[in-house]
This record gives structure tokens, C-alpha cells and sequence, in this order.
């Protein structure tokens, strides 16, 4: 009788896949990783790191999380709403650098002189191109689509404006660019479950880009949220803000 050896790789991935899932039912650590989400928040705990020498406005746990499913994706476009300082574009870059192919196509309303210079004298940015203008604005997203036009595979994060009617129309007008099998991923979905008034801004309970995941997908079944995801971080300023198009 012919026996099949134990696959000691395989074995690893489901005990993995096991234990992420359940997570979904441990109540001490989920307590334990909200009450952190909370608070770090509450202190800018995300302003405290850096990639390749540019402030990345980021949760390590995110990082880890977009790096595990660029090298699964392999992407030959990232489209990024929300420049900021430049970290995510220049994090994106480096790690398409390792793969070997791929560009960042990033848009802001606002790219800061400074910023520019910075990003721009980087050496990850010859894989990166920048778009001034409103996410929102029909005239830049057709200029997207032709930057995107043959691109095989394309991912989209969305880090802007943090409104729901902002990031409801963001998700309309780019998550029609991102591949079957490829992500949409919608950051600050944590301004949701953040006590009410945290922000000295426009988003807050009920007006966040949680709120706009939930509304755009009670009528597009094109994308699910990958709770998997959620699991394994606990930690994340996008819970249910990974979605994943499925047809």
C-alpha cells in the first residue's frame, strides 16, 4: 500500500489558516486588539515609522498585510488615492522592485512641494508616477484608465478623503479597475469603530469609509470583504477594508 508523505510546508499553512480563523470566536484577544486600536489611534501611533527614509502613515500589521498580497498578486499597477508624505508609494515601489515588474500610479489633491522633491530623488521612484488633482474628478479618472489600459493585473488602495460620500464615490470610480483575484483595499475603515468625535475632521461614526464599504457593497457583489484578513491582523486601521474581487 502506497502511503503519501507529509507535506511539512502545506502542514505549517493549515495549521496557520487554522488559527487565524479561530481568532474570529477569541474574545480576550480581540478585547486586548481593540482596546490597542483605540488608543494608538487616539496617539498617532501610525505616524511613527518610516520606509526607505519616508514617513510611511501606516500600521506595521497593514505593511505586512499589503506585502503578502503584492507578492501573491504580483501587480503590474498599484493605483493609490492619498500621497501624504510618500512612504505607501515608495513601499509599494520597493517591493515591486524585488519582484521585478509593476508601477505605482499615485493621486492626491495636494502634492506638497517637499513631499515631491522627496519622493521624486528616491531611487524607488522610477517605478512610480503622480497624479495632482480630486480622486473624484471624472477628468483624472479617465487619464487613470489610460495608464491602466493593458495592465493584466491591478490593485487599488483608497487613502484619501475619508468621508463616506468621498470614498463611496472612490470606490465607484476605481474599483472597476482591480482584477479578478486582485484586492481593493480601503484604509481608516478604523474611524468606524474609534469613540465618537475622536477626529477633528469631517469623518467620524457613521460618515467613514467603513460606512461606504457597506453601502457599495450592498449593491456590487463583485468584491467580498476577506475576513481572513482581519483575523490574522486583529490590529489594522482597515478592518473590513481588504476586499477582495471575486468575478
Amino acid at each position: 500500500m502506497t502511503t503519501t508523505a507529509s507535506n511539512p510546508v502545506e502542514e505549517f499553512k493549515q495549521e496557520r489558516a487554522e488559527r487565524v480563523a479561530a481568532y474570529a470566536d477569541n474574545v480576550e484577544l480581540k478585547a486586548a486588539a481593540d482596546t490597542f486600536n483605540v488608543v494608538s489611534n487616539r496617539d498617532q501611533y501610525s505616524y511613527n515609522f518610516s520606509w526607505m527614509g519616508r514617513p510611511i502613515i501606516q500600521y506595521p500589521q497593514d505593511m505586512i498585510a499589503m506585502q503578502e498580497l503584492i507578492w501573491e498578486i504580483k501587480p503590474d499597477l498599484i493605483i493609490e488615492t492619498g500621497i501624504a508624505h510618500g512612504g505607501s508609494l515608495i513601499y509599494y515601489a520597493s517591493l515591486m522592485e524585488l519582484i521585478g515588474k509593476g508601477e505605482v500610479l499615485g493621486i492626491d489633491i495636494d502634492i506638497r512641494e517637499h513631499n515631491r522633491r522627496e519622493i521624486e530623488a528616491h531611487p524607488m521612484f522610477k517605478r512610480i508616477q503622480m497624479i495632482q488633482g480630486s480622486a473624484i474628478d471624472e477628468d483624472l479618472v479617465a487619464e487613470v484608465a489610460r495608464r491602466a489600459e493593458g495592465k493584466q493585473t491591478v490593485m487599488v488602495c483608497l487613502d484619501s478623503n475619508h468621508t463616506h460620500d468621498h470614498v463611496l464615490r472612490e470606490l465607484e470610480l476605481y474599483a472597476p479597475f482591480v482584477t479578478v483575484g486582485s484586492y481593493c483595499v480601503v484604509f481608516d475603515t478604523i474611524v468606524e469603530d474609534m469613540p465618537k468625535g475622536a477626529y477633528d475632521r469631517p469623518w467620524d461614526v457613521g460618515n467613514n469609509p467603513k460606512t461606504a464599504v457597506w453601502e457599495y457593497l450592498k449593491t456590487n457583489d463583485n468584491f467580498e470583504i476577506d475576513h481572513q484578513i482581519d483575523n490574522k491582523l486583529l490590529i489594522s486601521v482597515a478592518p473590513e477594508g481588504y476586499l477582495k474581487r471575486v468575478k
